[in-house]
């Protein structure tokens, strides 16, 4: 580890807190329907396109019609997508002339974008079409975002208001999400990346001759437009299959750091929101810092693993000074792919600038825990934000017991159906990620696929359906996801992991919304200090710890003490 390396750790930390605020009070307004800089320009298409959809925007919905709108409008985006990608070989915009994508792959994938989880059992510049880069992918990383950030919203509602039937207007939130506030970014956003040599062109190819005389063909097509919603969406399917690895997607050491910041920016931002509109901005705060102090374990975990090195390479006489730079580039070093690392799987992108499958089992674990938890630190847009309230709730609830008091945060009591339910979300990701791991490693389908025996290979098939539960899309390297078992599984995985978790939070969205606020006292426990940091982050590590840990032991954990003890090379 080295002093520059902390330095830009600190300085990315530092410029995630600069813009949660300015975000966060953008965001405020806009859900709020207040007027916003962008609404002279935007507020004709968004009534028109109300008109257009037969909304009444000022109708708001009962939790359990807002989680009918949302289901209904993925269950479409997710036929729409797999009927693109099974009609592919006959659709224009295919300038190389690509095939239909198998059924079990393209259902895979369709899930996987829905989901906004990006899983890529694919080569999209091997597999997709330019049209459905764009008409299909790109649409989904857009209102797959916009559908995390409108749920979360909705959840923000059910803390704040008092005696309500409603918790929002799914298609208004979603509009405002999408028009407002993902557009206007990702048009920016494509153009700074155009400038930095990121190509956003229709052609198929191009051909070039390399320094050893030898023709190489080279895939282009509308890079810079699909990176900018998929890194400020946290949606990570990349236009190439190296992602963020391809110099074309990630061109130098500006554009690593704007996709680290773009990936955290809206997240943090709606800590910031959680807080105005709860009347008190230190409420945000301290759920930013939560985050914060979870993810700085991470990264100060994984930084530490891979600057030790390979003790095995000592018996060689080789110097382990530079650390272990297997699988990193050079033009980026430990310290920015362990900060890329902890970023992505922290915030449910599954972009990466390095191979997940060649850090040292330490360090490949801590991509491992971010997802176990929950991606709640930052997380995914809106996704990060409500499973992070999710086990405020059962922080309080655990509070409230220890002090002899009904749990309650933000002045609404916890009673037994807001724990239940979000009990039931919590759990329904340990049950998707250690069930799919379990069946894989007994299973002749499952194993064919590892590329690896022994503690690697069962850390290959656990960060698998630990991805995708997660709704993350980063993979070990080592696994070859593209086959039938995977596909079905993983895809299975991955819807369990999103709607599982958001319509019992949408039933306490809803539940909260009814009650009445109760007034603080002398008994309340505060929820806006460090006592209240440090208590949340101490239940998750406990919860994910209890829940995860045996899994840890015969994968990361295993191969650390077999790499140690020399058994392992």
């Amino acid at each position: 580890m080295t002093v520059s390396g902390w330095i830009h750790i600190l300085l990315f930390a530092a410029l995630v807190a600069a813009v949660a605020r300015p975000l966060g009070g953008y965001m405020t307004r806009l859900f709020n329907g207040e007027r916003t800089l962008l609404s002279p320009l935007l507020g004709p298409v968004e009534r028109g396109l109300y008109r257009l959809a037969g909304v009444d925007a000022k109708a708001e919905q009962h939790w359990v019609t807002y989680a009918v709108a949302m289901l209904l409008f993925n269950v479409a985006g997710l036929l729409l997508l797999y009927a693109l990608q099974r009609l592919q070989g006959v659709l224009p915009l295919n300038p190389t002339g690509m095939a239909a994508v198998p059924a079990d792959l393209a259902f895979n994938t369709a899930a996987s974008f829905v989901t906004n989880t990006n899983w890529q059992n694919y080569g999209g510049e091997s597999t997709m079409s330019h049209l459905v880069q764009m008409a299909g992918l790109t649409v989904q990383n857009f209102v797959s975002a916009a559908t995390g950030i409108a749920l979360a919203v909705a959840l923000v509602r059910g803390f704040t208001r008092a005696g309500a039937r409603t918790v929002g207007n799914f298609w208004t939130d979603l509009t405002r999400g999408t028009l407002y506030l993902l557009l206007p970014l990702s048009l920016l956003y494509a153009l700074f990346l155009v400038w930095q040599g990121v190509p956003q062109t229709l052609a198929g190819t191009v051909d070039a001759t390399t320094l050893e005389g030898v023709k190489q063909t080279i895939a282009l097509g509308p890079v810079a437009s699909q990176e900018a919603i998929k890194m400020l969406g946290t949606n990570g399917g990349g236009f190439f299959n190296a992602n963020s690895a391809h110099p074309f997607e990630n061109p130098n050491a500006l554009t690593n750091l704007v996709q680290m910041l773009s990936i955290f920016a809206i997240g943090a931002g709606l800590t910031n929101l959680f807080g105005r509109m709860a009347g008190d901005e230190r409420q945000g705060w301290a759920i930013l810092a939560a985050m914060g102090l979870l993810f700085v374990i991470g990264v100060a975990a994984v930084y530490w693993a891979e600057a030790q090195g390979n003790p095995a390479f000592a018996a060689f006489g080789l110097d382990n000074a530079a650390g272990n730079m297997e699988g990193k580039e050079t033009r980026f070093g430990i310290a920015m792919s362990a900060l890329f690392a902890a970023v992505t799987t922290a915030a449910s992108c599954g972009a990466v600038n390095a191979m997940h499958d060649s850090f040292m089992p330490l360090g490949g674990m801590v991509p491992m825990v971010n997802m176990m938890l929950g991606e709640i630190i930052v997380g995914g847009v809106g996704a990060g934000l409500y499973g992070m309230l999710l086990f405020a709730i059962v922080t309080m609830f655990v509070a409230g017991l220890m002090v002899g008091r009904t749990p309650e945060y933000l002045g609404k009591k916890l009673e037994a159906k807001e724990v239940k339910m979000t009990m039931l979300a919590v759990l329904c990701l340990p049950l998707m990620m250690l069930g799919g791991t379990a069946f894989a490693v007994v299973l002749d389908t499952g194993l064919a696929a590892l590329a690896n025996a022994g503690p690697h290979g069962f850390s290959e098939a656990l960060y698998a359906y630990v991805s995708a539960a997660a709704n993350n899309g980063s993979a070990f390297g080592g696994l070859s996801g593209n086959t039938l078992w995977y596909n079905l599984t993983l895809a299975a995985g991955m819807l369990v992991g999103r709607f599982l978790v958001i319509v019992p939070m949408l039933a306490v969205a809803g539940s909260l919304a009814a009650k009445t606020r109760s007034a603080a006292s002398a008994g309340t426990f505060p929820t806006h200090g460090g006592l209240f940091v440090g208590l949340l982050a101490g239940v998750i590590l406990i919860v994910g710890g209890l829940t995860f840990f045996p899994a840890l032991a015969l994968g990361p954990v295993a191969e650390h003490l077999a790499m140690r003890a020399g058994l392992l090379f």
